[in-house]
């Protein structure tokens, strides 16, 4: 048995204090079920689970994420040893399983699901099954399947009713291995059908003893060897320990012993709840703000103490945050700040309107806090002094306030000119970075260690020059024998020869920032864009502060970098850019279409779906089409993935505004390929707009 269980096996130890979702078990295809069969049940909404399985000859890695209360899909990374006279198989395939019914009291759940819908088919199928829970302690299951699930004891299929072509299926892997990634429409629910089923008793809220009925032969696997199946049942044995991960062992087929370790868990529940972060500052009284010394009549002064737009400068570093703008007009004053520290932008108010009420004049009752990016303005929030000091206490003050605040557009510069010496500001960061590559068709996990060097110098509000510098030191990034067979022209498919590099300007630009109008931001950027092209890029988004739809527009014109990413281009050069649209629906999930060119000059359209968290945790997935064909675009037949977000705070409980990303492709091809500029508007401006910072308010007053 060959396993790639390191990268489950490290999350669930980096996760190990987090509490465990629920008791459910989990099948050797990473979903909701018994050992190799679907059940119709389904895992607490928003929850992901990571599974790593193995017996004879087989391993599957399995990502699931419970996308919505009924629907679940999953993303699998499967290896085949000696699958076929080739050699060994790694296998990437999607599922996706809708509940069609919830148990109740007196009727059981029901659900239909797809296997393997979009990938080699080598686990193509599809099923409707139906589970109950008797005494507390029982599930019983049952299903129908077709495809794969129908390899024993089949018979006509059902769905004849509806026509003589739901009686014969065709072979899904007609095409060869080569051409994966179609979704075989016609394939679905076709050809004959077969029964399975099982039951789960939990012996305790740790224990389960499960057995199943299977209705898949192996067919394939026992024709090259690789698999002997002397029976169609299957015992197992799922211990849950503390921390919320899962032991499983089995006994498959009469033939095998298999064993398996799962993870589920809430992506809004944080490692370390509560956080590690400083403590808010206590709120001072009125008269002892009134006695401080820049706070006093002009002939009380000491003249050689600061003054009072120093000590907000001073408090507000304390916190984290730093000014960039001050201004202070009869009762009201206004701060302009950056938040560079704190995950939620409603904690950095918070923090922001306390250190305010600790530092300036007690007749100032009203406070403006305009968020600041980079110098641009992007949103402005009122409150009253007064909230503060009444609702600090309360226990839905949080709410309150918000209630009681008005978020609305910022201005288009900075009001009041900028804080002495707010510019220009330089930033620098040196030291480890890591790049990570999961399930590509050659290896299951690649990796780059390295050292990084980053810059930013803000000249002005808005006006940033940058730059990355990487050294890479140890990895098996660049160690493939594969070559790159796209008949598009090689846009991304040459990865591999760029990651060669021993030392690489990742990035090198200039970038503008600006406010053309209100509820609207700009940018252009000029220089090494990214990896793997140069150029310029302009940008234009409408982004109303409190509206859920937003639009956005981009054009960039790049040449390909010679693959040393130092000085040097490639002779192609192409005008690329996408008119996009993004809409925030309700119960966090954000939908967004980019309809444009693309880097090897196909047009189409990228959908994308992702579910983001008040926390900022992500989980999304994309697909794009364009008008390369399946042939053309090669294995994969389109571009699609998985993106994952997750806050470093979530991980360490330490307030800071740093994520860690991951893209997990199948295969990555040229066609459907897009520029990765940095800072594209929209994801660099809506964690200040309002439908962020109302999500995120519970952290006001912490």
């Amino acid at each position: 048995m060959r396993t790639y269980c390191g990268v489950t096996a490290a999350i669930i130890s980096g996760l190990g204090f987090c509490s465990p979702v629920v008791a459910q078990n989990l099948s050797t295809y990473g979903t909701p079920g018994l050992i190799d069969m679907p059940t119709a049940e389904v895992l607490p909404d928003g929850s992901l689970a990571m599974t790593t399985s193995g017996f004879q000859s087989t391993n599957r890695n399995t990502l699931t994420f419970q996308m919505l209360p009924w629907v679940y899909g999953s993303f699998r990374y499967g290896y085949l040893k000696d699958y076929f006279a080739g050699g060994s198989l790694y296998d990437r395939s999607f599922d996706i399983h809708f509940q069609l019914r919830e148990e109740t009291k007196n009727s059981p759940a029901i659900a239909l699901g797809l296997r393997d819908f979009g990938g080699t088919g080598v686990y193509a199928s599809e099923y409707i099954v139906v589970s109950k829970t008797f005494s507390d302690r029982f599930v019983v299951t049952g299903g129908m399947g077709w495809g794969r699930l129908a390899g024993r004891n089949s018979f006509t299929n059902p769905l004849a009713i509806f026509g003589d072509r739901f009686e014969s299926r065709p072979d899904s892997n007609a095409g060869g291995i080569g051409n994966t990634g179609k979704l075989d429409f016609g394939n679905w629910f076709r050809g004959d059908a077969a029964l399975f089923g099982g039951v789960r008793w939990d012996v305790n809220d740790r224990l389960s003893l499960l057995a199943e009925y299977s209705s898949d032969t192996y067919e394939a696997e026992d024709k090259t060897g690789i698999f002997e199946q002397n029976s169609p049942f299957n015992f197992g044995v799922n211990y849950r320990f503390k921390n919320g991960a899962s032991l499983s062992g089995y006994y498959m087929y009469g033939s095998t012993l298999g064993a398996q370790l799962s993870y589920v868990f809430d992506p809004r529940k944080a490692v370390t709840p509560g956080g590690q972060g400083e403590a808010a500052p206590m709120l001072q009284p009125l008269d002892r703000v009134a006695l401080a010394s820049w706070n006093l009549p002009t002939d009380q002064r000491n003249h050689s103490g600061p003054s009072v737009d120093q000590v907000l400068r001073a408090r507000l570093e304390d916190q984290g945050l730093r000014l960039v703008g001050y201004s202070h007009i009869g009762t009201n004053a206004t701060v302009s700040i950056e938040n560079n520290h704190f995950g939620a932008n409603a904690q950095a108010l918070g923090r922001a309107a306390r250190v305010m009420a600790n530092t300036l004049d007690p007749q100032v009752g009203g406070f403006t806090i305009i968020l600041v990016r980079q110098g641009v303005p992007i949103t402005s929030i009122q409150t009253a002094r007064s909230d503060l000091t009444e609702l600090e206490t309360d226990i839905d003050g949080a709410w309150k306030s918000l209630a009681r605040a008005e978020i609305n557009d910022a201005p288009l510069s900075l009001q009041g000119g900028t804080f002495d010496g707010a510019f220009p500001h330089f930033g620098y960061r040196f030291g480890p970075y890591t790049r990570f590559s999961f399930f590509d068709p050659d290896q299951p996990f690649r990796y780059e260690l390295g050292a990084e060097f980053q810059t930013n110098y803000v000249v002005q509000p808005g006006l940033t020059l940058s730059a990355t510098l990487q050294a890479p030191i140890i990895g098996n990034l660049a160690d493939t024998t594969r070559v790159s067979n796209s008949v598009l022209h090689h846009v991304r498919s040459d990865w591999a020869l760029y990651a060669k590099s021993d030392f690489r300007i990742t990035t090198m630009t200039a970038e503008y920032m600006w406010r053309p109008r209100p509820d609207f931001f700009a940018r252009v950027t000029g220089g090494y864009l990214e990896e793997m092209y140069g150029g310029v890029s302009a940008e234009l988004l409408w982004s109303p502060v409190g509206s859920r739809l937003a639009l956005g527009g981009e054009i960039n014109y790049v040449q390909q970098r010679d693959f040393d990413m130092l000085f040097g281009f490639q002779d192609y050069n192409v005008l690329t850019g996408h008119a996009s649209a993004y809409y925030d629906l309700p119960g966090e999930y954000q939908a967004q279409i980019d309809v444009g060119r693309y880097l090897a000059g196909d047009v189409g359209a990228t959908f994308a779906l992702d579910r983001v968290f008040n926390n900022g945790f992500k989980v999304g997935a994309f697909f794009t089409l364009t008008d390369v064909s399946t042939d053309d675009f090669g294995e994969g037949s389109f571009d699609k993935g998985i993106r994952i977000e997750i806050p470093i705070a979530w991980m360490t409980g330490k307030p800071s505004r740093g994520t860690l990303t991951q893209v997990i492709r199948p295969v990555l091809r040229d066609g459907g390929a897009r520029l990765n500029v940095r800072n594209r508007l929209f994801e660099y401006t809506q964690n200040e707009r309002a439908n962020r910072l109302t999500g995120q308010w519970g952290r006001y007053f912490r």
